[in-house]
């Protein structure tokens, strides 16, 4: 009968703990999507200004401004579950829209004197300030989350329900040299 009790105290104990790690383990993950999904919020914003960039190239140069509104529509929905690779895609693809409209800018010099153009312009860097802060809040969630699943006990409930280490965002290409000076 002692035994029986002690044995049936020592599975309800480790019930309980699976269940507490189970929850500990999902609450990080729901805080890795929410951040994940902030980006994607920040990302929108800054592709409506890029959108809204690319218009007025349209009065510039008609063959850019197709080009960049096929770039744009090229975009993927990043939500709680998209992953670091959809990110990185966009990423990509919105460096790659404005690089394209700062050279129909310096080949038309009214636009970039354009008081819309300008306006616009820091719309996007805000919108780009506010995507490296949710970079940065996505990453140390991630290294929260990536901690539990790794680190033992919890690993073992981890991997009892499944739970894999996420990615990290990387720095975008082209981000991590110093611009030159000269």
């Amino acid at each position: 009968m002692t035994i029986t009790i002690i044995i049936l105290a020592v599975v309800l104990v480790i019930v309980l703990w699976l269940i507490a790690a189970q929850r500990k383990l999902v609450s990080a993950e729901e805080l890795c999507k929410n951040s994940l999904s902030q980006i994607g919020v920040q990302q929108n914003s800054r592709w409506d200004a890029l959108t809204a960039l690319a218009e007025l190239t349209k009065g510039y140069d008609e063959h850019e401004y197709k080009t960049l509104m096929d770039i744009i529509a090229q975009r993927t929905a990043v939500g709680r579950n998209a992953t670091a690779a959809d990110v990185q895609g966009n990423e990509e693809k919105m460096a790659q829209v404005l690089r394209q409209i700062n050279v129909v800018a310096e080949q038309y010099p009214n636009l970039k004197a354009n008081e819309m153009y300008g306006k616009t312009m820091d719309s996007v860097n805000t919108y780009e300030n506010q995507v490296r802060m949710s970079r940065m809040v996505y990453n140390d969630t991630v290294t929260k989350y990536n901690r539990l699943v790794r680190q033992f006990p919890d690993s073992i409930a981890a991997s009892i329900f499944r739970f894999a280490e996420r990615e990290y965002l990387a720095e975008p290409k082209g981000k991590t040299e110093m611009p030159s000076m000269r």
